[in-house]
């Protein structure tokens, strides 16, 4: 592979959709592990996965536990929350994880758009 590949996962699904949110954690997390780059876009009810404590709280059987699975992405990838996912939530930069940003729409897009880029969305 010549140049490192980057997958953009959006997660739209927190404790609401269990599974679907431990699925977009988990493939974020063995594709960072695999040495694709990362970026994972927290939205919807995911939002709250940004806030310390919140991740330990998520529980489904027999899957990783969310911190394990965050904190394998923010090794070598980044986390984002959607702005106005946050806001909605009244959660602002000073809440939120270290590493964590707050970005809205433009920036997700320009992630997305580049030639090479996949992107997915749970």
């Amino acid at each position: 592979m010549a140049s490192r590949s980057k997958l953009v996962i959006k997660v739209t699904a927190g404790a609401d959709a269990p599974e679907r949110c431990s699925q977009a954690f988990t493939v974020a997390s063995v594709a960072a592990a695999s040495g694709t780059e990362v970026s994972l876009w927290l939205t919807g009810e995911s939002a709250w996965f940004a806030l310390p404590g919140r991740a330990a709280e998520f529980e489904l059987p027999h899957a990783a536990p969310l911190p394990d699975l965050m904190a394998a992405v923010q090794a070598s990838g980044r986390i984002t929350l959607c702005a106005q996912c946050a806001a909605r939530r009244g959660i602002e930069e000073k809440d939120v994880i270290e590493g964590v940003r707050i970005a809205g729409a433009q920036l997700f897009v320009s992630e997305i758009m580049p030639e090479g880029v996949q992107a997915l969305v749970y």
